[in-house]
Protein backbone atom coordinates (compact mmCIF):
# COMPACT_ATOMS: atom_id res chain seq x y z
CA UNK A 1 0.00 0.00 0.00
CA UNK A 2 1.49 3.46 -1.01
CA UNK A 3 2.00 6.01 1.66
CA UNK A 4 1.12 9.79 0.41
CA UNK A 5 2.23 12.39 2.62
CA UNK A 6 0.37 15.56 2.96
CA UNK A 7 1.61 18.98 1.75
CA UNK A 8 2.56 19.71 4.97
CA UNK A 9 4.07 16.11 5.71
CA UNK A 10 6.35 16.83 2.28
CA UNK A 11 7.41 19.85 3.30
CA UNK A 12 9.33 18.78 6.70
CA UNK A 13 10.54 15.82 4.79
CA UNK A 14 12.54 18.41 2.52
CA UNK A 15 13.25 20.88 5.38
CA UNK A 16 14.73 17.60 7.16
CA UNK A 17 16.61 16.68 4.30
CA UNK A 18 17.81 19.95 3.80
CA UNK A 19 18.76 20.44 7.17
CA UNK A 20 20.70 16.96 7.63
CA UNK A 21 22.68 17.72 3.84
CA UNK A 22 23.99 21.19 5.87
CA UNK A 23 24.85 18.97 8.86
CA UNK A 24 26.65 16.50 6.20
CA UNK A 25 28.36 19.48 4.41
CA UNK A 26 29.51 21.36 7.79
CA UNK A 27 30.99 18.43 9.25
CA UNK A 28 33.11 17.42 5.95
CA UNK A 29 34.12 21.29 6.08
CA UNK A 30 35.33 21.20 9.55
CA UNK A 31 37.38 18.24 8.95
CA UNK A 32 38.81 19.47 5.56
CA UNK A 33 39.61 23.06 6.79
CA UNK A 34 41.10 22.84 9.80
CA UNK A 35 44.20 20.24 8.50
CA UNK A 36 45.80 17.64 10.73
CA UNK A 37 45.68 18.17 14.29
CA UNK A 38 49.69 18.12 15.24
CA UNK A 39 49.42 16.55 18.64
CA UNK A 40 47.85 13.02 20.04
CA UNK A 41 45.91 13.83 22.43
CA UNK A 42 48.18 11.71 24.84
CA UNK A 43 50.88 14.41 23.42
CA UNK A 44 48.28 17.06 24.43
CA UNK A 45 48.06 15.59 27.97
CA UNK A 46 51.52 15.45 28.72
CA UNK A 47 51.68 19.21 27.96
CA UNK A 48 48.91 20.21 29.36
CA UNK A 49 50.88 18.70 32.88
CA UNK A 50 54.24 20.13 31.62
CA UNK A 51 52.83 23.81 31.94
CA UNK A 52 52.83 26.49 34.56
CA UNK A 53 54.89 24.42 36.69
CA UNK A 54 56.18 27.95 38.84
CA UNK A 55 52.27 28.29 39.31
CA UNK A 56 49.22 28.12 37.50
CA UNK A 57 48.09 32.12 38.19
CA UNK A 58 51.36 34.59 37.09
CA UNK A 59 51.72 38.30 37.50
CA UNK A 60 54.19 40.38 36.96
CA UNK A 61 54.51 44.04 38.13
CA UNK A 62 57.69 45.04 38.30
CA UNK A 63 57.42 47.22 41.44
CA UNK A 64 60.07 45.75 43.45
CA UNK A 65 62.65 45.16 40.86
CA UNK A 66 66.20 47.80 41.09
CA UNK A 67 66.04 49.78 38.30
CA UNK A 68 68.51 49.65 35.29
CA UNK A 69 68.68 46.23 34.85
CA UNK A 70 66.42 43.44 33.19
CA UNK A 71 63.66 42.33 35.43
CA UNK A 72 64.49 38.85 37.57
CA UNK A 73 63.21 35.55 35.77
CA UNK A 74 63.73 37.25 32.35
CA UNK A 75 65.96 36.74 29.73
CA UNK A 76 66.63 38.61 26.69
CA UNK A 77 66.99 37.14 22.79
CA UNK A 78 66.71 38.64 19.06
CA UNK A 79 65.52 36.71 15.89
CA UNK A 80 68.89 37.27 13.68
CA UNK A 81 72.47 38.64 14.34
CA UNK A 82 71.05 42.50 15.58
CA UNK A 83 72.12 43.46 18.71
CA UNK A 84 69.95 42.57 21.66
CA UNK A 85 67.35 45.29 22.55
CA UNK A 86 68.05 47.20 26.24
CA UNK A 87 65.44 46.01 28.24
CA UNK A 88 65.35 47.81 31.96
CA UNK A 89 63.23 48.16 34.55
CA UNK A 90 62.73 52.27 35.25
CA UNK A 91 60.72 54.34 37.30
CA UNK A 92 57.76 56.02 35.39
CA UNK A 93 55.06 58.40 36.97
CA UNK A 94 52.06 57.20 35.15
CA UNK A 95 52.65 53.57 35.35
CA UNK A 96 49.50 51.31 35.59
CA UNK A 97 50.79 49.22 38.53
CA UNK A 98 53.23 51.76 40.52
CA UNK A 99 56.24 52.98 40.77
CA UNK A 100 58.31 51.11 37.91
CA UNK A 101 57.50 49.73 34.47
CA UNK A 102 59.86 47.68 31.99
CA UNK A 103 61.30 50.00 29.16
CA UNK A 104 62.29 48.36 25.74
CA UNK A 105 64.63 50.25 22.70
CA UNK A 106 65.82 48.76 19.92
CA UNK A 107 67.80 49.46 17.31
CA UNK A 108 68.00 46.84 14.66
CA UNK A 109 69.16 47.88 11.47
CA UNK A 110 67.05 45.31 9.30
CA UNK A 111 64.19 43.49 9.86
CA UNK A 112 64.14 42.07 13.55
CA UNK A 113 62.16 40.70 16.73
CA UNK A 114 63.45 41.66 20.09
CA UNK A 115 61.99 39.22 23.03
CA UNK A 116 62.24 39.12 26.86
CA UNK A 117 60.73 35.74 27.71
CA UNK A 118 59.26 34.61 31.28
CA UNK A 119 61.81 31.69 32.06
CA UNK A 120 60.41 28.44 33.37
CA UNK A 121 57.25 29.39 32.30
CA UNK A 122 55.46 27.19 29.82
CA UNK A 123 52.06 27.48 28.45
CA UNK A 124 50.10 25.46 26.32
CA UNK A 125 47.28 27.74 26.18
CA UNK A 126 47.61 30.59 27.47
CA UNK A 127 45.93 34.16 28.29
CA UNK A 128 48.05 36.55 28.64
CA UNK A 129 47.92 40.55 28.75
CA UNK A 130 50.13 43.48 29.31
CA UNK A 131 49.62 47.45 29.10
CA UNK A 132 51.82 48.94 27.11
CA UNK A 133 53.10 52.68 26.53
CA UNK A 134 54.63 54.68 23.87
CA UNK A 135 55.39 58.85 23.81
CA UNK A 136 56.03 61.11 20.67
CA UNK A 137 59.43 60.80 22.02
CA UNK A 138 59.05 57.04 21.11
CA UNK A 139 57.48 54.56 18.60
CA UNK A 140 57.90 51.39 16.58
CA UNK A 141 55.68 48.66 17.36
CA UNK A 142 55.38 45.77 20.20
CA UNK A 143 53.22 43.72 22.15
CA UNK A 144 53.54 39.88 23.65
CA UNK A 145 54.36 36.54 22.95
CA UNK A 146 53.10 32.82 23.05
CA UNK A 147 53.93 29.51 22.65
CA UNK A 148 57.79 30.79 22.14
CA UNK A 149 60.31 27.75 21.39
CA UNK A 150 63.33 30.86 21.35
CA UNK A 151 63.63 33.93 19.74
CA UNK A 152 63.24 32.35 16.21
CA UNK A 153 59.88 30.28 16.92
CA UNK A 154 56.81 32.57 18.79
CA UNK A 155 53.80 33.77 17.68
CA UNK A 156 53.29 37.44 18.16
CA UNK A 157 51.07 40.42 18.78
CA UNK A 158 52.13 43.23 18.03
CA UNK A 159 50.65 47.55 17.75
CA UNK A 160 52.07 50.14 16.28
CA UNK A 161 50.50 53.00 18.28
CA UNK A 162 51.28 55.72 16.06
CA UNK A 163 49.60 53.95 13.31
CA UNK A 164 46.95 52.25 14.87
CA UNK A 165 48.05 48.79 13.51
CA UNK A 166 47.87 45.35 15.14
CA UNK A 167 49.98 42.56 13.54
CA UNK A 168 49.57 38.58 14.43
CA UNK A 169 52.73 37.25 13.44
CA UNK A 170 54.16 33.25 13.41
CA UNK A 171 58.11 33.44 13.56
CA UNK A 172 59.59 30.06 12.40
CA UNK A 173 63.27 29.30 12.17
CA UNK A 174 63.05 33.52 11.90
CA UNK A 175 61.32 33.77 9.10
CA UNK A 176 58.20 35.83 10.07
CA UNK A 177 54.36 35.08 8.35
CA UNK A 178 51.66 37.46 8.99
CA UNK A 179 48.52 35.72 9.80
CA UNK A 180 46.39 38.74 10.51
CA UNK A 181 46.67 42.60 10.72
CA UNK A 182 43.89 44.87 11.31
CA UNK A 183 42.98 48.91 11.72
CA UNK A 184 42.27 49.71 15.29
CA UNK A 185 41.12 52.88 17.01
CA UNK A 186 42.41 52.88 20.08
CA UNK A 187 40.99 54.63 23.20
CA UNK A 188 42.39 58.18 24.43
CA UNK A 189 44.61 56.92 27.04
CA UNK A 190 48.55 56.85 27.63
CA UNK A 191 48.60 52.94 28.65
CA UNK A 192 46.59 50.40 26.13
CA UNK A 193 45.82 46.63 26.84
CA UNK A 194 47.10 44.13 24.73
CA UNK A 195 45.40 40.33 25.54
CA UNK A 196 45.84 37.26 23.79
CA UNK A 197 44.49 34.11 24.38
CA UNK A 198 44.79 30.68 22.63
CA UNK A 199 41.97 28.35 22.91
CA UNK A 200 40.67 24.84 21.47
CA UNK A 201 37.44 23.18 20.64
CA UNK A 202 37.94 19.53 19.62
CA UNK A 203 40.59 19.56 17.30
CA UNK A 204 40.31 23.19 16.00
CA UNK A 205 43.20 25.59 17.48
CA UNK A 206 42.49 29.55 17.07
CA UNK A 207 44.35 32.62 19.09
CA UNK A 208 42.48 35.91 19.58
CA UNK A 209 43.76 39.01 19.85
CA UNK A 210 42.34 41.72 22.12
CA UNK A 211 43.62 45.62 22.22
CA UNK A 212 41.51 48.14 24.53
CA UNK A 213 39.03 45.03 25.34
CA UNK A 214 37.93 45.21 21.88
CA UNK A 215 38.60 41.56 20.03
CA UNK A 216 40.36 42.80 16.96
CA UNK A 217 41.85 39.46 15.33
CA UNK A 218 40.64 35.46 15.54
CA UNK A 219 43.60 33.11 13.76
CA UNK A 220 43.51 29.52 13.27
CA UNK A 221 46.89 27.98 13.82
CA UNK A 222 48.27 25.05 15.28
CA UNK A 223 51.87 25.29 13.75
CA UNK A 224 53.25 26.00 17.69
CA UNK A 225 52.33 24.17 20.67
CA UNK A 226 53.52 24.67 23.92
CA UNK A 227 55.95 27.52 24.82
CA UNK A 228 56.95 30.46 26.48
CA UNK A 229 55.17 33.99 27.14
CA UNK A 230 56.94 36.78 27.19
CA UNK A 231 57.18 40.64 25.52
CA UNK A 232 58.53 41.50 21.99
CA UNK A 233 59.12 44.53 19.53
CA UNK A 234 60.05 44.81 16.35
CA UNK A 235 62.84 46.83 14.21
CA UNK A 236 63.45 50.23 15.31
CA UNK A 237 60.92 50.39 18.61
CA UNK A 238 60.97 52.09 21.80
CA UNK A 239 58.09 50.98 24.22
CA UNK A 240 57.12 50.70 27.90
CA UNK A 241 55.76 47.72 28.73
CA UNK A 242 53.61 46.93 32.70
CA UNK A 243 51.19 44.80 34.88
CA UNK A 244 52.00 41.22 33.09
CA UNK A 245 50.03 38.54 33.50
CA UNK A 246 49.83 34.75 32.27
CA UNK A 247 47.29 32.09 33.03
CA UNK A 248 46.60 28.65 31.40
CA UNK A 249 43.24 28.50 29.80
CA UNK A 250 43.59 24.74 30.45
CA UNK A 251 45.58 22.86 33.37
CA UNK A 252 45.08 19.19 34.67
CA UNK A 253 46.40 20.73 37.80
CA UNK A 254 44.22 21.25 40.72
CA UNK A 255 43.37 25.16 41.83
CA UNK A 256 43.71 23.64 45.25
CA UNK A 257 44.37 20.60 47.59
CA UNK A 258 42.51 17.62 47.48
CA UNK A 259 39.63 17.92 51.03
CA UNK A 260 41.51 15.90 53.90
CA UNK A 261 38.45 13.34 54.20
Amino acid sequence: MAIHASPIGREVLVMLGVWLMAGTVLLMGASLSYGVQRETQEEKAANLKQQAKGGLFQQWPFDHEPAGGVPHGFIRAVSSEESLAEWVVQPHPTAPSPPNAVAASSNCRQRCYQVLLAEGMQYEYPDVSVRVHATPRTGGAGGVVVGARDAKNFYGATVDLATQQVQFIRLSSGVATILGQATVTLKPVDWHTIRVQRNTIISKDFIEVFVDGALVLSIEDQALGLGQVGFVVSDRSAMLFDSFHAVPLFSHRPLSPPPAY
